[in-house]
């Protein structure tokens, strides 16, 4: 099932929309490593992510895996890992995923600079929960934890992230 993302920070599924914390850079076609833009076009959601000692599994129309405190995202351009999941520590520059603050508690990996990675245009897209003040990502997307489970239950698969 298709939502729709819109500049106005909402996601639209079926018919129902939720607020949606995006980008700091915006949104962008041209997306870029390190510009905090959204980027946008069709974005499947690949896989869950998810810390079990802060949840139950999440029902979802994806493959589902559980986090460990060594998984990080590697955001290093140069690096062969660039834009994958890691087993953290790692010799490049990697996102942690398993964090202090609940952000990633759960994570979809959005589709995005994967088919085939190209260095420098992005990485670690993620569909993740979002601050209490919505304040932006840093290019992903990022809903309320209640409304990201209701969205993974009844069958989100992919995003269209429109300018």
């Amino acid at each position: 099932m298709r939502a729709i993302v819109t500049p106005d920070g909402t996601l639209t599924l079926g018919t129902e929309t939720f607020r949606a914390a995006l980008g700091r850079g915006g949104m962008r076609a041209a997306k870029r490593e390190g510009d905090g833009a959204t980027p946008t076009g069709l974005l499947p959601l690949r896989t869950i992510l998810y810390r079990p000692d802060r949840g139950p599994t999440p029902v979802c129309a994806v493959p589902v895996e559980a986090m460990s405190p060594h998984d990080g995202w590697c955001d290093e351009p140069t690096h062969p890992a660039y834009n994958h999941r890691v087993r953290l520590p790692i010799n490049a520059s990697a996102e942690p995923l398993w964090r202090d603050d609940p952000i990633y508690d759960i994570v979809g990996v959005l589709g995005w600079n994967d088919t085939p990675v190209r260095p420098g245009l992005g990485s670690a897209i993620f569909l993740h929960l979002a601050r209490a003040d919505f304040a932006p990502t840093e290019g992903c997307v990022a809903l309320r934890l209640d409304d990201l489970r209701h969205v993974l239950a009844i069958g989100l698969t992919e995003i269209l992230v429109t300018a």
